[in-house]
């Protein structure tokens, strides 16, 4: 029998579920947009329907985000695995332009800084240090680790911060998707990011891909670059949003031609897309349209106080639920540093072999993707901003039966 959605409760951690209301409307535009006769997808993305949706969407995404003017929003493609590369790149070739009357034998090789603080933060190092090797000459930068919570699993954040003073780039992962570990929203404790840490003119780098449009962005200003995939509370995968200081906005062809930084690809330069108004090439114009009607969405909410206030309760009544779980040794939550605990992303491992029969009785319930990561298994159950909060109140109704069985 088939189910309707308000039978179904989506924990996926990504693609995400996205707002009905949102569907509802895409749906009507993926056929006929706007009384024109013709599907969103059919339109000419030079054309004045598409310029609209793409111009409105930075419009509401600044508006939620209070994004300065000192930066520049780009619409690209590559999720967060290409911007691994991306911001490296733009960086490097910034950096040679500040030096260019230094000539190339006499250039040395910057620092990069990365914080390590699960997967996606190191898979960010990983390619960082692919990206340094230079043949047998002496390499483009030189990658290192400022900080890191690998010896104990990624079940905290790190416990102490070492960058590197005049380092090009410092690196950190706002909240690690598969580990569930999640920067603090506020400064001065002990799970908040160190921005006072950061050296000054060290560009300061973010992947917010599994916790953009949650809650404010804090110090946000201070960031030269902030990228997020679509594909977790923003639309569809195939989009990814980047935010870039327009300082860094740089002709990296003038960098190369300098010597000592690698190419780089013109769909990777920042200039490039913003000059063309994200439009260089052709865009995901489906992504891009689904994700304009939900900053639409979002906005009609109240925007990110209203969002995060939302978020905070789902998190905590989860939380409480299998804090009270945990104590009755039926679970065993992941993350052991409580104010660093995930608003988005909940693992948490099954106790005494009672996985299946957990999954078994969550599948009847109408509870769906709650497996964990294939890397680290377990249950992880992701609650972006679309996930309502009755949701999350019946899998916490559901955990509070399970632990008293």
């Amino acid at each position: 029998m088939a189910l309707d959605r308000s039978q179904v409760h989506n924990f996926a951690a990504g693609p995400s579920p996205l707002p009905t209301s949102v569907l509802e409307e895409a749906a009507v535009g993926i056929i006929n947009y706007n009384g024109t006769g013709m599907g969103v997808c059919e339109l000419s993305h030079r054309g004045k329907e598409f310029k609209g949706i793409i111009e409105g969407a930075e419009a509401d995404l600044r508006q939620l985000l209070n994004l300065p003017d000192t930066h520049a929003v780009l619409f690209m493609q590559g999720g967060g695995t290409t911007q691994f590369a991306s911001v490296v790149l733009n960086v490097l070739a910034a950096r040679r332009l500040a030096h260019a009357n230094v000539p190339t034998e006499q250039y040395e090789p910057p620092v990069l800084d990365y914080v390590v603080s699960g997967s996606w933060s190191s898979k960010a190092y990983a390619e960082a240090q692919r990206l340094a090797i230079n043949g047998d000459s002496k390499p483009f930068f030189v990658p290192r680790v400022a900080g890191s919570s690998k010896d104990v699993k990624y079940t905290a954040l790190p416990s102490k911060y070492d960058f590197t003073p005049g380092a090009a780039l410092a690196f950190y992962c706002e909240n690690e998707t598969i580990n569930g570990d999640e920067f603090a929203p506020t400064t001065g404790n002990d799970a908040s990011f160190p921005f006072d840490k950061v050296p000054e003119g060290t560009v300061l780098v973010a992947d917010y891909s599994s916790s953009f449009l949650s809650r404010p962005i804090p110090n946000i200003g201070a960031h030269g670059i902030i990228y997020a995939g679509a594909q977790k509370n923003l639309g569809p995968s195939g989009v990814t949003v980047v935010i870039v200081r327009k300082d860094l906005l740089v002709d990296s062809t003038a960098a190369m031609k300098l010597g000592g930084v690698p190419v780089v690809p013109i769909q990777s330069e920042y200039k490039t897309l913003a000059d063309n108004g994200s439009l260089y090439n052709t865009p995901p114009v489906f992504p891009i349209y689904v994700s304009a009607l939900v900053l639409r969405h979002l906005v009609k909410l109240g925007g990110l106080d209203a969002v995060a206030k939302t978020n905070k309760a789902k998190a905590d009544a989860l939380y409480a639920s299998l804090d009270k779980a945990e104590a009755a040794g039926v679970i065993t939550c992941v993350v052991r540093q409580k104010d660093a605990r995930s608003w988005m992303n909940v693992p948490f491992n099954i106790n005494n072999g009672r996985e299946a029969e957990f999954l078994k009785g969550a599948e009847e319930r109408g509870f769906r993707q709650l497996k964990g990561h294939r890397s680290v298994g377990g249950i992880r159950a992701s609650i972006y901003n679309a996930v309502t909060l009755e949701s999350v109140q019946a899998l916490c109704a559901y955990i509070d039966e399970f632990a008293a069985a």
